[in-house]
């Protein structure tokens, strides 16, 4: 069956003059994920696909996961978008089929991609930790981690960069999956930005200290993706859906925040975060106001909370690399203040935030200005370099 959404063509943009690697794209799991990958025992209680009046949505321990439309809008007319759920054969093939994935990829220009999950899941594997039954949430993310690497990154070698989610409930073992993945491959992690709103510990109390030495010994990126939580700082009951992505990078600055003062980059002096889909605006009023706090609450002196010998600002700039779709008046700003080094780009594919196909159109506009070397920073080698990544 033809989808709606690859029907027709999709007009290019002008040639890939530049290498893309992009740190931020999404994935929408096929309906064979499971299959084959869950123990015996738990093979008939693992996520499957059923019909919900004209729906397919995913049905998982009694709950109903459908395909929110936005989430997977690439190639379809922009007055067909909306929140509707979408069926597998009203998306663009390349959502959940690796082999078309890649063709839309070249299409763009774009070599490599990081790939969060879908709402079956959650951005960190949530949906999971949250199961009834705590053996099969533990064995729907192994067999989620093993669908990534065989599959959605073991198909194209090269093409995606592995990631995975974890077990949230139990630091010990979610410490020794990041192990174990990083032998196989894995090079990042997608987790929650704020683990209390998920009425998990905070990161304020030590709990999460084993999973994060193990991010930091083995250079797992730690990937904290706006909306992980579920949470949004909207400030009413009755908002119009423009609101939240709206406040995407408040999320961000909250987020980096909360990180920034709970002193794991200080016990972790080598941890990798990446914020991603939170922009870029927010960087350098949060390296001013932190610096300002530390000077001025008092909490910088002897005995104080503050324990690293940099300036929250230097933190900032040292442990945390930020992630822009598009910042046309407040990229060069971050970029003069921290260098170019620690700003990577992202195409959202398949959401409604995304530049693709359009990609390389867009990076002209908003960067091609700058010098080369700054260009092969933003586009390609800081991904490739923290996520130990070579593109060819």
């Amino acid at each position: 069956m033809t989808s709606v959404a690859d029907a027709g063509t999709v007009e290019r943009g002008p040639a890939a003059d530049y290498r893309i690697v992009s740190v931020d794209d999404h994935l929408i799991e096929p309906r064979d994920l499971f299959e084959g990958r869950m123990p015996a025992g738990l093979a008939d209680a693992a996520p499957k696909i059923v019909t919900f009046g004209a729906r397919e949505v995913w049905e998982y321990e009694g709950g109903l996961y459908p395909n929110i439309g936005l989430n997977a809008v690439v190639g379809r007319p922009r007055d067909q978008w909306s929140m509707e759920p979408a069926n597998f054969d009203e998306m663009r093939r390349g959502c959940w089929d690796i082999d078309a994935r890649i063709a839309d990829m070249d299409l763009a220009g774009i070599q490599a991609s990081v790939c969060f999950p879908s709402l079956i899941a959650g951005f960190s594997g949530a949906v999971f930790s949250r199961s009834k039954d705590p053996d099969l949430g533990l064995a729907c993310v192994r067999a989620w981690n093993d669908w990534h690497h065989d599959v959605w990154a073991g198909t194209y070698p090269g093409r995606m960069i592995p990631t995975q989610i974890t077990w949230l409930l139990d630091p010990e073992i979610a410490a020794s999956m990041v192990r174990e993945n990083a032998a196989r491959g894995f090079r990042a992690l997608s987790f929650t930005e704020f683990p209390a709103k998920l009425g998990l510990p905070s990161l304020h109390t030590g709990h999460w200290d084993p999973l994060l030495a193990a991010c930091a010994e083995t250079g797992t990126v730690l990937c904290l993706h706006t909306g992980s939580a579920s949470w949004a700082p909207i400030p009413c009951d009755d908002p119009p859906f423009e609101l939240l992505p709206t406040l995407f990078p408040v999320n961000a600055f909250i987020a980096a925040s909360d990180w920034l003062w709970s002193g794991v980059c200080t016990r972790f002096p080598d941890l990798k975060i990446a914020l991603s889909e939170g922009g870029v605006g927010w960087v350098n009023m949060l390296a001013d106001r932190a610096d300002y706090v530390l000077d001025h609450s008092g909490s910088g002196n002897e005995g104080g909370h503050w324990k690293d010998d940099q300036k929250p600002s230097e933190v900032l700039g040292r442990n945390f690399w930020f992630c822009t779709i598009d910042d046309p008046s407040t990229l060069e700003p971050v970029i003069d203040r921290f260098g170019p080094e620690h700003v990577m780009l992202e195409v959202d594919y398949p959401h409604a935030d995304s530049s693709w196909p359009d990609t390389q159109k867009m990076v002209h506009e908003t960067i091609g200005h700058l010098p080369d070397a700054v260009i092969a920073k933003l586009t390609h080698e800081n991904a490739e370099e923290l996520f130990r990544w070579p593109t060819p």
